[in-house]
Formats: C-alpha cells, structure tokens, sequence
C-alpha cells in the first residue's frame, strides 16, 4: 500500500465519522427532554370562569360547547341544552390536571403515541380547545394513547389485555410538552348526543290516560279516582272486562322517560307527526301532557312531541279553625309547592319546540291496542275439550274415587276386617297316633229340632308321649268364608288360644245341661289338638 491509498484511506474515514456525529447531534436535539416535572399543572394557571367556548375535534369531527346567555348549549345540535355537569367536569379535570411522568419523544414518534394533530387518521389524538367569550385561544391540549396497565399475573379467567390508567397528552403541539396524566377521558368525544341536557317532562299522579289512534277502533281512555285507586276503561262495551296485570304499568310510563337525541329541521314525511298516535295524560295536579308519537326510526326508536299545559292556583283557601300559626305553616308549605309546580311547567314548556328520538321502551306501555288491555273472553257454550284432555266425573260417595277413562283406579288399601285368611293346606298326619276330634267350642242345650244321628264318643287315648315327641294334629278344616274381594297382601291366619275337650254328654233329659264328667283317675287330660 503506498502512500497515495493511505491518505485516501484516511480522508473516507474522516467523513464517515463526521457524518456520524452529525447525525447523532440532530437526533439529540430531535428528543428534546420534556419540560414538565412530575406533580406540575399540565396546562398551568388559566382562569376558569373565562372559558365560554369548548371545542372538541377528532379527525374530522367536531363538536362547539358554548355558554350562551348563562346557560351552556350543543350548538351543533342547535343550540339545546348542554349538560352543565358534563361540561363542569371536563373543565375542573383540565384546570387540575397534573403530570404523572414526563415523556422524552421526537417528532417521529407522536404517531406511536396517538399525538398527531387532527386530522391525521387513525393516529391523530383529541384536541380539547378553551377559548373566551371573544373566541381567543386560552389552552389547548392534545388527548392521545390511554396508558394500560398490565395485570401482575395471568388471570385463569383470561382477559389480560389489562385495564386504561391514565392517558398521553401535548400541550400546544409541542413534543417536548407530552406526558403522562392519571385521567382517561373516556367520555371526551365529539359526540354531540352525549353531550345534551336529558331532563326530560315528567308525568306524576296520573289520573286519566287516553290514547287516540288512527283506527278509532283501537282507542281507548283509563280513568282512577285517588292517586292509588284501581284504573276503569271508560266507555267500555258489554263484553268488554279490563286485565288489570295489563294496565298496572301504564299510569308510570312516562314517570321518569329520557330521549336519545334531537331532530334538526324534522320532514313530517319522515317523523310521521302529521298523523301521529296521540297520548293525552291528565294528573291530579292539573297538568295536561299531550304526546304524539310519530314514525319509528329503526328498530329501537320512534318520534315524538310533547306539550304541556297546566293550571296552577294562586291562592290557598283557608281552612275553617285554622290559627294564626297553623297559616302561617300551611301558607308557607304552600308557596315552596307552586314555586315548584311554576319551575317544572317553565321547565316543560321550554321541550315543546323539539322533535325527539326516544327509545323504544319509553312508549311501549302506551303504544297498545284496545284488545291488548282487556282480559280474554272463554266462551263455555262452544268450547269443546281437546282430544287429549279427560273430563273427570264427580263422585257422590266419599271416599270413592271417580273412574277416569283409560286410567286403571288404584285399589283400596285393605283393613283388618277385610283381609282373607287363606285356608292352608293341613299337615301330614302323625305317624305315631291318631288324635280323636274335638270341637272347638263347649255344646250348647240342645233345642228341639229334627232327630239327628247320635255322635259315639270313643274310649279315651292312651296317655300321650312327652311333648317333645308329640307331633302337632292334623288342623281342622276351617268353615266355607264367602268370597271377599282381593287384597294386596294376605293377612297372616289368627291363632286362637288352646280350649279345654269338653266332657261327653249324659243322658239327661233333653234341654237339661249334662253334669260334667269326673276324668279318668291317674290319666292326664288329652292335649288340645290345636296346641
């Protein structure tokens, strides 16, 4: 190598370093450090009581909050009644907001963390802009990625994507400017449904309801005398019976409805409230609601318009032995009722100028035709029981249960008197000796009666063996039982205790009893042949 190629050696070497540092030096002053410190206002000290216009951009959405003759109102919606706890809340959340940790990134990094500027597709954040009342900028921040934290360990349950914590947020499009905020802002988007006032008329103590549909046919009034009385259909014809399961909701419809959204420059081809449903709710506060009900939207919404009416007294009448402290209680009970009765009907009154969009649930109590309310008529004289249904006939006799077709009865559980005792068939006869007969019960006077053939009584047995070698007799045929009807179980036969042989009879005169018979000397008695 000599020494021309040495020095064109070194003279690249030299260039590629320079051109090393020179990169490094701009992405250094690329990631400039974040200018917040932990704990620090993220938007500084602004006068909170200045902010009168608020708006929200997302892509290429928008949204304008304005506070318009004190009141805050959607102007996109125009201008109805913001929700003031909403748009409070979003503004104490900014004045307070403090950074949790400062975040060191470059310009090409913002896109990572949803950053960019609006709009800027699906990478650009939510920009939040405070103005006055003359439209000046006051502060402006840029809502970016949420921040999630990942759970210590896995759930068996699965569902470990984790869960949102705090969000990236810029101030003034300036990188050095993003950190780390604790809020989420879920509810920040410019939505401009969301961001309504839903105080919706609310209809207390009803008395009377009415609905009028276009088929007449369908119509129908409900009508109570107290506050908790039972509801009566009014007009109703001679085979027409009110279900009250089916009406006991319909006095609290419209208790506490809401609605989704409002309608701008409503078609009457579209809503239908030319020749709306009309519901007409009377209370006994004297208020008057009519509510029209127009086409539905969807499947989950329908049109609707309401106005108002309402009578308010002025006066209290007195009462008859009222005292002066008793007036003065009672005049002032009554003041604070028609304060509030004159704010809701101000309230309410102001709603008659909209068309709303209100779900489904809201106006299906009411939306029922008159057959739906009345209880199902069961005509007795025509119906005939279906095929596979039984008509069970009553039985007069107690106890006795009536026979049902195709249905074996059970059978009586059998009694004492009424078991079978079941003839058994008699043993072998002994082997040893023959037991003479004896009745089973002592002769009783004879009476006169037909000659009957003289029963011979043979001479006494010879003396029995011990009882250990005596077999039992014979047992005696039982007496024909008439037949009984079956039972479940057979009785168990009755053992009666053993009877003495009666002693053979004399020849006395007939009618007179026999004077027993002494028994044979050194000759014990015959046993009993039942023992």
């Amino acid at each position: 190598m000599n020494r021309k190629q040495l020095t064109l050696i070194l003279a690249l070497v030299a260039i590629i370093g320079g051109l090393g540092l020179w990169l490094r030096s701009r992405d250094r002053a690329a990631y400039r450090p974040s200018e917040g410190k932990m704990g620090q206002k993220v938007l500084g000290e602004f006068d909170l009581n200045a902010v009168a216009h608020i708006r929200l951009q997302q892509d290429t959405n928008q949204l304008h909050l304005a506070r318009e003759s004190d009141r805050w109102v959607v102007r996109e919606r125009g201008s109805y009644p913001a929700n003031f706890s909403e748009v409070g809340d979003l503004l104490r959340k900014l004045w307070d907001l403090k950074i949790v940790q400062p975040v060191t990134v470059g310009p090409s990094q913002l896109g990572r963390l949803e950053l960019t500027p609006p709009p800027g597709g699906t990478n650009s954040g939510t920009l939040v802009e405070l103005k006055d009342k003359d439209n000046q900028p006051i502060r402006a921040v840029l809502l970016g990625k949420k921040h999630v934290r990942k759970p210590a360990s896995p759930s068996p349950f699965g569902g470990d994507e984790g869960w949102p914590d705090g969000r990236y947020v810029m101030v003034d499009a300036k990188p050095e400017s993003v950190s780390l905020v604790a809020e989420t802002f879920s509810n920040v988007e410019p939505k401009p449904e969301q961001w309504l006032n839903k105080d919706f008329f609310k209809v207390e103590k009803v008395k009377t309801v009415s609905v009028t549909y276009t088929n007449a046919t369908n119509s129908w009034k409900l009508a109570r005398e107290t506050e908790t009385g039972e509801l009566r259909l009014l007009d109703s014809g001679p085979n027409e019976k009110l279900d009250s399961s089916k009406v006991s909701g319909i006095p609290s419809a419209l208790s506490w409805p809401s609605f989704n959204d409002i309608v701008l420059d409503p078609q009457a081809e579209e809503t239908g409230l030319a020749t709306p449903t009309v519901a007409v709710l009377e209370t006994f506060d004297d208020f008057a609601y009519t509510v029209k009900v127009g086409n539905r939207k969807g499947e989950d919404a329908y049109y609707l318009a309401v106005a108002v009416d309402g009578k308010i007294p002025k006066e209290r009448p007195p009462g008859a032995d009222e005292t002066p402290e008793d007036k003065e209680r009672l005049d002032k009970e009554f003041k604070a009722k028609i304060d509030k009765l004159n704010e809701k009907l101000t309230h309410e009154k102001s709603l008659e100028k909209w068309t709303y969009l209100v779900s489904k649930w809201t106006v299906d109590s009411l939306l029922k035709d008159r057959g739906a309310l009345l209880a199902e008529q069961k005509d007795e004289s025509s119906a005939t029981p279906p095929a596979d249904s039984a008509t069970f006939p009553s039985s007069s006799i107690p106890g006795v249960i009536p026979e049902i077709p195709g249905v074996i009865p059970p059978l009586p559980a059998p009694s004492s008197s009424d078991a079978i005792k079941p003839s058994l068939p008699p043993p072998p006869p002994a082997p040893t000796a023959e037991l003479p007969t004896a009745p089973t019960t002592p002769p009783q006077p004879a009476a006169p009666k037909p000659a009957e053939p003289k029963v011979e009584i043979p001479p006494p047995p010879a003396p029995p063996a011990p009882p250990s070698q005596v077999e039992p007799p014979p047992a005696l045929p039982a007496p024909p039982t008439p037949p009984q009807p079956p039972s479940s179980k057979p009785a168990e036969p009755k053992v009666e205790p053993p009877v003495p042989p009666a002693p053979p009879p004399s020849q006395g005169a007939p009618g007179e009893a026999a004077p027993a018979a002494p028994a044979p000397p050194d000759q014990p008695k015959p046993a009993d042949p039942k023992a």
